[in-house]
């Protein structure tokens, strides 16, 4: 945690500089909110009536564009997991006013000072998300999940559904949620182990306004409620990935292993960090011993994201299995249709599959154009996000220029060395030579520019 002095508004400014520099679009036109509002109208009738079933949903306190929500029930000794996800593609077809700008932006984008929707609004937040004590159109995929924690996608329905409750993270209770959720998420988790899945999410940096000028940076740890709520979402996506890979159709999300050069540069950040990695513990295991409440553990995360190589998306394609490294398994994106431009065309195909009909043509069609635009909109949201880090680290230092802190080289090149600082979250880079992967260093901080969002260090000694 560091509280940051922004007396002269340069985070205000900075994030508007980023908005500006990523053309970062905060309203809609007009022509796009005025067909989302008469898209917004548009009543169910190809929807099956389950506002009997007790459905919930269970995200941040403070969010409104609800896509997903839960109910589960037991099968023998199975466990049926109902995920319903929003129904967006009944709110916007194919190729009109609202479809064509979203394609435009690919995602969501979040921000320290707010978002920008991929749909408008009076859907992300109103007509198309599963507020509660209110009917909404869905998708509810039904994955069944053995004791062993295997999944497999029993079925998929439109559906009006009515959640019962808006759950939050921070504040909910076991008496909220049905009655087999910990059982389900456990069974996930062991599923996950045998695989020898490295899925470990870090903690988000986030910078907060405290008042008077100041601003706080923080790591903020999973709360384990969550980490259970994304056991349920990885449920449904390896199941719907399994049901589309046999049909031999779909859109998959596929991360590669870190390369040897990458892991030995992870070996470097984790000792800059005082963390113990046993030499013969493969990645994968390390990672399952991390303590994410531990702002070291949470820094090396971020590094293991980074040295990954990236995920991306990539379309069917006959005698190839897409594979996801860190999910040691293939998978999809199909449970934020709202946030996600992908997710709108594998909930498509998956629920024709499901129900035994051709894919439509037009999502066959968005498989193989959508790996461009979704690779363009990822890339821009971390270009964002690594300029708000920078933002927020450079106004974090602002004022200790001429300080020295200890490093550890993790990489070096011909431009120079890639450090980490030993007592903060930073990686930075110092021109010139004469240092190796591992070895400790002293570097004196010469520059902190939050409006340019840069720092520079200099070799100290």
């Amino acid at each position: 945690m560091k509280t940051l002095i922004d007396s002269t508004n340069a985070l205000i400014d900075g994030l508007a500089a980023i908005r500006l520099q990523f053309s970062v679009a905060d309203q809609f036109p007009a022509e796009i909110v005025a067909a989302a509002e008469a898209a917004a109208g548009r009543l169910p009738t190809e929807h099956a009536d389950r506002t009997d079933r007790r459905f919930v949903t269970l995200d941040p306190a403070t969010s409104t564009d609800l896509d997903q929500a839960f109910a589960i029930e037991r099968s023998g000794g199975d466990l049926l997991l109902h995920y319903a996800i929003a129904d967006v593609a009944w709110f916007v077809d194919d190729g009109d006013a609202v479809d064509q700008e979203a394609w435009r932006r690919g995602t969501t984008i979040y921000l320290p000072d707010g978002k920008a929707g991929l749909y408008p609004p009076i859907l992300t937040e109103g007509a198309a998300s599963l507020l509660p004590a209110v009917s909404r159109p869905a998708v509810i995929f039904t994955t069944r999940v053995d004791a062993d924690g295997n999944v497999h996608l029993d079925g998929a329905e439109r559906a009006v559904i009515r959640s019962t409750a808006k759950l939050a993270y921070d504040s909910v209770d076991a008496a909220d949620l049905p009655p087999d959720f910990d059982e389900l998420s456990r069974r996930i988790d062991a599923a996950e182990s045998r695989r020898g899945a490295a899925r470990v999410d870090p903690p988000e940096q986030e910078v907060s306004a405290l008042g008077d000028g100041r601003y706080q940076l923080t790591f903020r740890p999973r709360l384990r409620s969550e980490e259970q709520n994304a056991a349920l979402s990885l449920a449904s996506n390896l199941a719907i990935a399994d049901a589309l890979l046999a049909a031999r159709t779909g859109l998959f999300r596929v991360m590669p292993e870190p390369d040897e050069k990458a892991v030995q540069r992870l070996r470097h950040a984790a000792q800059a960090l005082g963390l113990t990695w046993p030499e013969m513990e493969p990645l994968a295991q390390f990672e399952k011993t991390l303590n994410l409440s531990d702002s070291r553990h949470a820094a090396f995360t971020l590094a293991v994201r980074r040295a990954s190589g990236g995920a991306s998306y990539v379309p069917y394609r006959e005698g190839v299995v897409p594979w996801h490294a860190p999910m040691a398994a293939s998978y999809v994106h199909a449970t934020a249709p709202l946030r996600r431009l992908a997710d709108r065309y594998v909930v498509r195909a998956a629920l024709a599959v499901a129900n035994g009909q051709p894919v439509p043509p037009a999502v066959s069609s968005a498989f193989e154009r959508l790996p461009q635009v979704m690779a363009r909109a990822d890339a821009r949201d971390g270009q964002i996000d690594r300029a708000v880090i920078d933002l927020a680290e450079a106004l974090m230092l602002k004022g200790s220029e001429g300080t020295l802190f200890k490093a550890v080289v993790t990489d070096a090149d011909e431009h120079g060395l890639r450090i980490q600082l030993c007592d903060l979250p930073v990686v930075a880079r110092v021109r010139g030579q004469g240092g190796t992967p591992g070895d400790r260093i002293e570097v004196k901080l010469t520059a902190a520019d939050p409006l340019r969002h840069t720092i520079t260090f200099e070799r100290a000694g």
